[in-house]
């Protein structure tokens, strides 16, 4: 059984040619993409529809949706291929922080790295069709979201909190799961979907996700291709942050029976993006993804499903100061230069369900090993005559089991339980570059733990009301990640390095909420209280030598929540809101947790009628003082207080035919000025302030107009 179907249960009982910087070519890209998307919309009219009668066109749903009722406590599903406001998301953090809970960390236009209640990184734990794809950058600057397409995927699972273990270790803040479903034929047909973007900034994305089959098997191929230039913001001034990126996968699948699956996966892609808010852009984003994976249902009275996978995931990164940009010819970034990165992640997983009368159990054995390497030269493309420098690899291997009691008709108790062994070793000669290179003292030791967690929840279906209580406990000891041991300058004080002395995280966290459904109202509330030990936090200084990042344990305590609430007014109105709140505190020294992000509240209102819609969305973001300056994660900081504001989205959209959808929206209409309180600040070398860092303005208005089409 897949997580979200037991949750369910539970409740219920692709490169492109390089950019250039010529303004003219520049205009006329935009001009050519929001050119495309003005014809669109009437070509898509002109398309006769004398064979769909008016009838058959059903009813269109709000184009976006902002308030998402979970599924069941602490989990939400939705498909990714429902659209969201702001623009229709790029990547896979994008799509995530239109969730309430979620935030991001802008770098540039795309490739943010997506923040839950404030955790970051590992902490969340991110799986494609129940894989990881681990980014290579020791700064993140190819987080794993970023090689995610969240359009080509059919299911977006959010788990919030360490409230499962069926996903691999680590996760203390939650666990994502895009997945793409197996295809069904009952006999042989095919279908096309497609999709085609256009809008401001030169924005132009195209899709196809087609497939044919039969009884016996199926075949799908889905592709995407995705491009924007430099964006302006609400003052009007350019911020780098163009992007081209594809992807392309294929899925061959054997169903001999109504309950067997063999399915193989295979896909690459690749894409490059400046970045405003860092000293490289990314040049190449390549990507190689295989996998396999085998179903059985049904199986026997007790032993009900039998479920095995196997896949590796290739990232090979490259960054540099002068594919995507000019070297700015001061400091440290003077002259060309270009670091190289990959990473194979090889990893499996089995496990099997039981049913019986009042009991199911989920228990299996999972592994993960992933090899870390890297050159980097200066000059133009010098490092590609270098060989490869292995600096580290990791391994895991863990055992779980995860147990769902019906207690009684409206009463469930679940529980989970997994014991990982993790290790590290750093293969690394010497550490630093230049006049700072000296010999590694950690060379080609190895370290490693064992890392128990798990967690303990009751759900109770109230007799009185259409509303479910829960509260669950669960603890979560996290291994330090490859960023976290071998991207700091340096270690806790009197330490050799961080990968000698950074400690395991240890997370322990209270969950409790409350879910109504009935008629014309959904509303829902969860909150958290948590503590951490030795929390892994990054502390900057800026010297002679440029900045250097020092890692460190500390304590924190944690807590937050989320409330929403969804109310259909007629038949044809609906609105909805939703309110999300992190806080943080350093506990060992009394300081704030850096990195959190503000009060959140979104307010929506749609209107649906026949074959039409309307919505709008308004975005209310409260300042952030609540900082500790320079410290931070290994991509951002805290660079001061932060102000709060308020942004307005219009959208629309117009079903044709049960073929094709036509929809339009404009993002930030009032053109506000404005600065999410985690985005980074704006780099030197692009004319950004050095001696008073300033985040990255948040996109002005941007138009965008989507036509989708279903055969």
């Amino acid at each position: 059984m897949s997580s979200s179907t037991a949750k369910t249960r539970l409740s219920t009982m692709r490169v492109a040619p390089r950019f250039t910087l010529n303004e003219p070519q520049l205009r006329m890209k935009h001009a050519v993409a929001v050119l495309c998307g003005c014809m669109l919309t009437p070509l898509a009219f002109a398309l006769p529809t004398l064979d769909e009668p008016q009838q058959d066109a059903t009813e269109i749903s709000p184009t976006v949706i902002t308030a998402i009722a979970p599924s069941s406590p602490l989990t939400i599903v939705t498909n990714p291929k429902d659209p969201r406001q702001p623009v229709p998301a790029s990547d896979g953090a994008d799509y995530l922080k239109t969730i309430p809970g979620f935030t991001a960390i802008r770098a540039g236009g795309t490739n943010g790295d997506p923040v839950l209640r404030g955790m970051f990184g590992s902490r969340l734990n991110i799986l494609t069709n129940g894989g990881m794809m681990l980014g290579a950058c020791p700064n993140r600057m190819d987080a794993p979201t970023s090689y995610i397409s969240p359009e080509t995927f059919d299911r977006l699972t959010v788990i919030k909190g360490p409230q499962t273990v069926l996903w691999g270790p680590g996760a203390s803040a939650g666990t994502v799961l895009f997945e793409r479903d197996p295809e069904k034929f009952g006999e042989l047909g095919s279908r096309v979907n497609a999709s085609v973007l256009a809008g401001s900034n030169g924005r132009f994305d195209k899709l196809i996700d087609a497939a044919a089959g039969g009884e016996l098997g199926y075949a799908r191929v889905i592709g995407n291709q995705s491009h924007s230039d430099d964006y302006k913001d609400g003052n009007g001034n350019t911020v780098p942050s163009r992007w081209d990126k594809w992807n392309g996968d294929v899925a061959l699948g054997w169903t001999p029976d109504a309950d067997t699956l063999v399915e193989l996966t295979a896909g690459k892609g690749d894409g490059e993006a400046r970045y405003a808010g860092r000293g490289m852009d990314g040049s190449q984003f390549k990507r190689e993804s295989l996998g396999l994976r085998f179903e059985k249902s049904n199986i026997g009275d007790v032993l009900d499903k039998v479920e095995a996978q196997v896949y590796y995931n290739y990232a090979d990164h490259v960054m540099d100061n002068y594919s995507l940009r000019t070297p700015s010819g001061t400091g440290m970034m003077a002259g060309p230069m270009a670091s190289n990165v990959d990473r194979r992640t090889l990893g499996a997983r089995i496990k099997a369900t039981w049913r019986w009368a009042d009991v199911q159990l989920i228990s299996g054995i999972d592994a993960q090993t992933n090899e870390h390497r890297q050159r980097s030269a200066m000059g133009i493309d010098v490092y590609k005559e270098l060989p490869w420098t292995k600096d580290a690899d990791f391994h895991n291997y863990g055992v779980f089991s995860e147990l769902t009691w019906y207690v009684a008709q409206d009463n469930r108790l679940i529980t989970g339980a997994r014991l990982d062994r993790a290790s590290a070793k750093d293969y690394r000669k010497s550490s630093g570059s230049g006049m700072t290179a000296k010999a590694n003292p950690t060379a080609n030791e190895t370290r490693a733990d064992t890392l128990p967690s798990g967690f303990v929840r009751y759900e109770h279906d109230l007799a009185a009301a259409p509303a479910t209580l829960y509260v669950g406990l669960g603890h979560v000891q996290r291994f330090p990640d490859y960023w976290e041991l071998f991207s700091p300058s340096s270690g806790p004080a009197g330490s050799l390095n961080a990968f000698d002395a950074i400690k395991p995280e240890k997370t322990t966290q209270l969950d409790f909420g409350v879910q109504y459904q009935h008629d014309d109202l959904q509303a829902w509330a969860s909150g958290y209280v948590g503590q951490v030990r030795d929390y892994i936090l990054f502390n900057y200084t800026t010297g002679m030598m440029g900045t250097t990042s020092q890692a460190e344990n500390i304590d924190a305590r944690i807590m937050g929540g989320e409330l929403g609430a969804a109310y259909q007014l007629t038949s044809n109105w609906k609105t909805d809101a939703t309110l999300a709140y992190a806080w943080g505190k350093n506990s060992s020294d009394g300081t704030a947790l850096p990195q959190m992000p503000p009060l959140e509240t979104r307010l929506g209102l749609s209107y649906s009628r026949d074959a039409w819609s309307a919505g709008a969305l308004w975005r209310v973001v409260s300042a952030q003082t609540r900082v500790d300056l320079n410290k931070g994660n290994v991509v951002g900081k805290d660079l001061g207080d932060s102000s709060g504001f308020g942004v307005f989205s219009l959208n629309g959209a117009y079903r044709i035919n049960k073929h094709l959808k036509v929809s339009a929206g404009v993002d930030n209409l009032l053109d506000k000025a404005y600065a999410e309180h985690l985005n980074l600040a704006g780099n030197a070398g692009f004319g950004f302030p050095s001696d008073n860092p300033q985040s990255i303005n948040e996109p002005g208005r941007t138009l965008w107009t989507k036509v989708d089409m279903s055969f």
